[in-house]
């Protein structure tokens, strides 16, 4: 077995309420090469404070899959695509991974492939 390919890779998380349909966020991202895949997750309650207040709701995450150098294109296409007024943006590093599946990570962002 051999050790794991250092990465470039990045981990994206975003919640979207439950009533909405993630579908053609997801899609756009892949198809614009801003993410390689997007995972959406079931159902969740989230709780959060917002405007000073405790809030509840139900929610979906985003798992996005996506490398370091199209984080801030990413971002940017997020908050024209998504319905909150603050959306969930944490990026996380990936510090390794199978040389395989980065490479088909990498290949699913970069701009210059059709």
């Amino acid at each position: 077995m051999s050790a794991p390919a250092e990465s470039d890779a990045a981990i994206v998380l975003t919640t979207i309420g439950a009533d909405v349909d993630a579908g053609p966020l997801a899609r756009a991202l892949v198809e614009e090469r801003l993410a390689a895949c997007v995972n959406v997750l079931p159902p969740m309650t989230s709780t959060y404070r917002w405007k000073g207040r405790v809030e509840q709701a139900q929610e979906r995450q985003l798992i996005i899959k996506t490398s370091a150098g199209r984080i801030a294109a990413l971002e940017a296409r997020l908050r024209e695509l998504h319905p909150y007024e603050v959306p969930e943006f944490l990026v996380l590093p990936v510090s390794a991974g199978s040389e395989a599946y980065l490479r088909w990570l990498r290949e699913g962002v970069s701009p210059d492939r059709s």
